[in-house]
């Protein structure tokens, strides 16, 4: 997340100290409120396998197109969110949205575009970068959701080095797009109770460029109840907080 800075009397880009606080740099509002997305920021949302991180990405790229605050998370202003994901065909992510899209209407009709030919394409190659950085223009997209991670690149996510060229690229991929990035992630199989940002697969990397962390734990199987644990960069730090997904929504509140 980068601050803006007042134009000012610097050609070079380099201020004094006093220049620095007349100019007041002001950081940027958050996309998601309280400090989840940051402007051109970057989420990473991490959870044990079926525990509903599509569908939670998912509610968050409608309350983000649609301008809407649900489950308790605030969208100051409807944004234009690109969805790459690669598990589910395209008819059957299709027929995901459509419950979602039953409470907020056609509010995010106009603001929300899916990435129909991204399987298949790697961040990792330079084609690959080039076929989401075409996309992402194509739908003038303020915000990029990858789901899953894994599936754009093909490194191993257990080699620091590799993650690290990994998150590079990602880097990349925010800089040149200027769109904050949400990304889905898995969790290594032993996770402490206290454990956030730590807990996903090739943390130590992830940390040079994640702004904010948020982990889904399932309290009990048999209950449709999630826990959000969150870590931010930037913003104070959160109490978890218990969601349940509604069977016929599909969104979590």
């Amino acid at each position: 997340m980068k601050a803006t800075l007042k134009k000012g009397s610097s050609t070079s880009g380099v201020l004094s100290l006093g220049q620095l606080l007349e100019h007041n740099p002001r950081p940027m509002p958050a996309l998601i409120e309280p400090g989840l997305l940051p402007s051109s920021g970057i989420l990473f949302v991490g959870g044990e396998p079926k525990v509903g991180k599509s569908l939670l990405v998912a509610n968050l790229a409608l309350a983000l197109a649609s301008g809407s605050s649900r489950g308790g998370f605030q969208v100051p202003t409807s944004r234009r969110v690109l969805i790459c994901q690669f598990e589910l065909p395209t008819s059957q992510f299709a027929a995901r949205l459509a419950p979602m899209r039953k409470p907020i209407g056609s509010a995010a009709d106009s603001n929300l575009f899916i990435d129909t030919e991204a399987a298949g394409h790697l961040l990792s190659a330079p084609r690959g970068l080039d076929h989401f950085l075409a996309a992402i223009r194509a739908a003038k997209a303020d915000v990029v959701v990858l789901d899953p991670l894994y599936s754009t690149h093909d490194q191993d996510e257990n080699d620091t080095r590799a993650m690290a060229a990994l998150c590079q690229t990602l880097l990349r991929l925010r800089d040149a797009s200027h769109a904050a990035l949400i990304v889905v992630h898995h969790v290594r199989k032993s996770v402490g109770r206290y454990e956030i940002g730590s807990a996903f697969r090739g943390s130590s990397a992830l940390h040079a460029v994640g702004d904010s962390y948020l982990l889904l734990v399932r309290p009990s199987p048999q209950i449709p109840t999630v826990e959000l644990r969150f870590q931010f960069r930037y913003a104070p730090a959160a109490e978890p907080r218990l969601l349940t997904l509604d069977a016929d929504t599909l969104w979590f509140e």
